[in-house]
């Protein structure tokens, strides 16, 4: 049915490493010994944070990653993640994120590099470098997203339309993308959701063709954001069906639908028949999907040895590479002398939603937090639907690491002691009391603050969940205040969440 990319074996499912090459290997047998033609198809995963998969290394989000001011991370977090990914038979990745995000309440920010272009421009073509290799047969095909001026949108909201004077547009948006493309060989690129001037970015030729293709001289494969074909019917009202919907898309430059061939399908194949396209319009984005497929050598060699996953797959040297990049990406706002803390310490009150919760230290597009939104996901209409079983959903056993409660006991012994004081994002004031008492018979205070990002509706950063306001979630400030005012020395941490958050620390305490 004209099946030419595979969605996300791993990140739609809670295969661990073996078992999803063993169903890449499964899915390539079935194309390459039982269709008519047995081309073999390009099998995508989400690679923003890391692999987003079970059993895989977890890195710094973007943001943090940008943090470091240090490519060669971006780079090397690149190449240990194109490791996994050619393991388990995936072959395109779909990173990195070039938006220049300067408005915080867009939820989206962290799998961003931040709001300068040039420094944009550098994180993302080391990441295309490590990722895609020297040679395309042992890489992976990075995907630079999304295209373009997504992250300027009105109100800071997603799938918004941007307002960007073209010079701007040339200058500050369209600057990363153009890096890519001259001077890491980037071989594909994701149109954005939104319109530029009132035309949407999945229907603007003069974007996907004639500014991309023609002046930049990029010679790759362009894939469609998430179903973005198909709104150009329903969300963008620009034409009245998927056969006309696939017609606009083609036609500007998209050669591949994603998730799956909803408009590129039948709808497509309609167009085709009553003249609305041209077949050889078709035939130029076919040769560049099969010369991509040449290129990454998967027709000699479609399958992977799932005996050798294990060697590349979440080793010691790429947590230590995760490890060293957390500690470039943080960032020190101020301190009075009160860092770092000492062994020798007495009471140490640890407080805060985020201070026992490990999960609430990942971004978005990690797997834990994709594993909550896959539990949300089970109706049959959904990309997302494949089951996950009984024991094999969510828990301790995904995320694989330890709390800030957890490293603090470890490291100061029964010094510490904690209280929550109230949720990410509630109205509720009923835990102020106890942490307030036991910051004022304390030393020292950490105060774990900030947000849970993901894409479930308790989430209060990531993708779809953007913020009106730039103050810490529910009611943190408060408590922020509570503790600051027992006069306690506080040590606040961030952990997630924007950076607007931090500058509101920053100008209101100690």
């Amino acid at each position: 049915h004209g099946l030419g990319q595979v969605t996300r074996v791993s990140g739609a499912s809670s295969l661990g490493a073996q078992d999803a090459a063993r169903v890449a290997n499964a899915i390539q047998r079935l194309l390459v010994e039982e269709t008519r033609l047995g081309i073999p198809a390009i099998i995508h995963e989400e690679i923003c944070s890391g692999l987003t998969a079970r059993q895989s290394t977890v890195f710094p989000q973007a943001i943090g990653v940008a943090s470091s001011w240090e490519p060669d991370l971006a780079e090397a977090i690149a190449d240990a993640v194109r490791l996994q990914m050619r393991a388990i038979g995936a072959h395109q990745g779909l990173s990195p994120v070039l938006d220049v995000c300067r408005d915080p309440r867009w939820g989206r920010l962290e799998e961003t590099f931040g709001e300068d272009p040039y420094l944009v421009a550098r994180m993302g073509a080391a990441f295309v470098r490590g990722l895609q290799s020297d040679d395309l047969s042992g890489g992976v095909i990075a995907t630079a997203k999304h295209f373009v001026g997504y992250a300027a949108s009105e109100g800071g909201m997603n799938w918004a339309p941007g307002h960007i004077p073209a010079r701007e547009l040339r200058e500050v948006y369209l600057h990363p993308f153009e890096a890519v493309v001259r001077a890491a060989g980037l071989r594909s690129v994701m149109n954005g959701y939104q319109e530029l001037d009132g035309v949407p970015c999945g229907a603007d030729r003069g974007l996907l063709t004639g500014i991309l293709r023609d002046e930049w001289g990029f010679d790759g494969c362009v894939v469609s954001d998430y179903f973005s074909v198909r709104q150009l019917a329903e969300y963008h009202r620009l034409v009245a069906d998927a056969s006309q919907a696939a017609v606009v898309a083609m036609t500007a430059g998209i050669d591949v639908e994603l998730p799956g061939t909803d408009c590129y399908g039948e709808p497509l194949l309609a167009a085709l028949a009553s003249g609305d396209i041209d077949e050889k319009l078709v035939d130029v984005s076919v040769r560049r999907v099969l010369r991509t497929k040449f290129e990454l050598g998967i027709f000699e060699q479609p399958f992977v040895d799932f005996d050798a996953v294990a060697a590349v797959t979440d080793t010691p040297q790429q947590r230590a590479l995760a490890r060293r990049v957390a500690h470039k990406s943080m960032v020190l706002l101020r301190n009075d002398g009160v860092l770092p803390l000492q062994p020798h310490l007495g009471a140490v009150a640890v407080i805060g939603p985020n201070a026992d919760a490990a999960r609430n230290l990942f971004g978005d597009y990690t797997f834990p937090a994709h594993a909550e939104s896959l539990r949300e996901m089970r109706t049959e209409d959904n990309v997302f639907s494949i089951p996950i079983p009984d024991g094999a959903e969510f828990g301790d056993g995904m995320v694989g690491a330890p709390s800030v409660l957890e490293s603090l006991r470890e490291r100061l012994g029964p010094a510490v002691r904690h209280a929550r004081g109230c949720d990410v994002n509630s109205d509720s004031t009923e835990g102020f009391a106890a942490a307030v008492a036991l910051a004022a018979e304390a030393d020292v205070a950490v105060m774990v603050m900030g947000d849970k990002s993901g894409l479930t509706n308790d989430c209060t950063s990531g993708e779809g969940r953007d913020r009106a306001s730039l103050d810490l979630p529910g009611v943190q400030q408060d408590l922020v205040r509570a503790v600051v005012a027992t006069g306690t020395p506080v040590v606040l941490v961030l952990v997630v969440g924007r950076p607007a958050g931090s500058v509101w620390i920053h100008e209101h305490c100690a």
